[in-house]
């Protein structure tokens, strides 16, 4: 599958977003937007300013990325559980927020078996089991 420029601009702001609804960006959710961020061709002092000014910028609209198709959308909400648990705690905020991105990009019929499968699995973070990576960029 091919991801545009536009749908990976919107990816990136989504998790950027996702991250700081619990008002805090750990370290390792900081790592591992680099490596999100690098995967999508986006500059790394580009990605580093971003989560610099992230908390305090009072100019995020944080409305649901609406993706050019479901298949982008649908490793949106499977990497987007997966970075919501890289924490060590999936908060509320989260969890609605990424419900409403399911809303937005028609996949409401879809949203609870994902959040079911994604709570039975393991929560462990690899670069390497992100969903993106099934994509090629444009």
């Amino acid at each position: 599958m091919r991801i545009s420029l536009l749908d990976r601009s919107l990816y990136y702001k989504g998790l950027m977003i996702l991250i700081r609804r619990d008002q805090q960006i750990h370290d390792e959710e900081k790592k591992m937007m680099l490596s999100i961020g690098e995967m999508l061709g986006f500059d790394k002092k580009f990605c580093t300013n971003t989560m610099e000014e992230l908390l305090d910028n009072k100019h995020i609209v944080e409305a649901p990325p609406l993706f050019s198709g479901t298949d982008i959308a649908l490793c949106f909400i499977r990497d987007g559980l997966m970075l919501s648990a890289y924490d060590g705690q999936i908060h509320d905020t989260e969890i609605k927020w990424l419900e409403s991105v399911a809303k937005s990009n028609g996949l409401r019929n879809v949203w609870s078996a994902e959040l079911e499968k994604f709570t039975r699995a393991s929560h462990g973070y690899s670069d390497n089991g992100l969903e993106l990576r099934n994509f090629e960029w444009e």
